[in-house]
């Protein structure tokens, strides 16, 4: 099906990295699934203190574009987009090829629900305490959670169940605790990235 379709770039071709975020990432690569061309367009919403998100999504959807590749999407965005009706895929990362192909090969589903809060990209003076704070334990923090994790599991089914189901709990709790983790680390990723889109920001006032 013939579609044109926006991704959050970290470059202006097929082969650059997906940018995590949409509101205030580097680039839009818009691609047009039917002979698979496309444009790429500076997001002039990176620098923005607020309606990054908004702005963004009324950008890609005066584009044509009907649907939104991305990592992460904030609810201004998503509501923005569907008002639009441009439809959203968050989560996403590789490159923008990848991501294009995995949609055509239909191992995509869109959603309508944002998967970080709005001003989550924001650098500022809370974003930067934040991020300082988790970053120190990066590493060391990854490996506690698991093991944090599968030991709840155990523990519990071990003695409230006396040993009965034990096998259950065990993976939620580790899954729950990955995926917090890798939330975590996203949000790191992306506040370091909004820290240094500031400091740009700043240096070339």
């Amino acid at each position: 099906m013939d579609m044109k379709i926006a991704v959050s770039s970290s470059g202006k071709d097929m082969d650059s990295q997906i940018d995590p975020r949409f509101g205030r990432c580097a680039y839009f690569v818009i691609v047009d699934t039917d002979d698979m061309s496309f444009e790429a367009f500076d997001n002039e919403n990176i620098a923005l203190g607020g309606g990054a998100g908004i702005q963004s999504a009324q950008f890609v959807a005066s584009k044509g574009a009907k649907m939104v590749i991305t990592g992460n999407c904030g609810p201004n965005a998503v509501q923005t987009l569907s008002a639009a009706h441009v439809k959203v895929i968050v989560g996403q990362s590789g490159t923008v090829r990848e991501a294009i192909e995995r949609y055509t090969r239909g191992d995509l589903k869109s959603t309508d629900t944002a998967n970080v809060a709005d001003h989550y990209g924001m650098g500022g003076g809370a974003g930067l305490g934040r991020g300082v704070s988790m970053g120190s334990g990066g590493g060391m923090g990854k490996g506690r959670g698991m093991g944090r994790g599968m030991g709840m599991g155990r523990g519990m089914s071990g003695s409230s169940m006396g040993g009965a189901g034990q096998p259950e709990p065990t993976p939620l709790s580790k899954d729950e605790e990955l995926k917090r983790l890798k939330d975590q680390a996203n949000e790191m990723h992306k506040q370091i990235e909004a820290l240094e889109a500031s400091m740009n920001a700043l240096e070339k006032k």
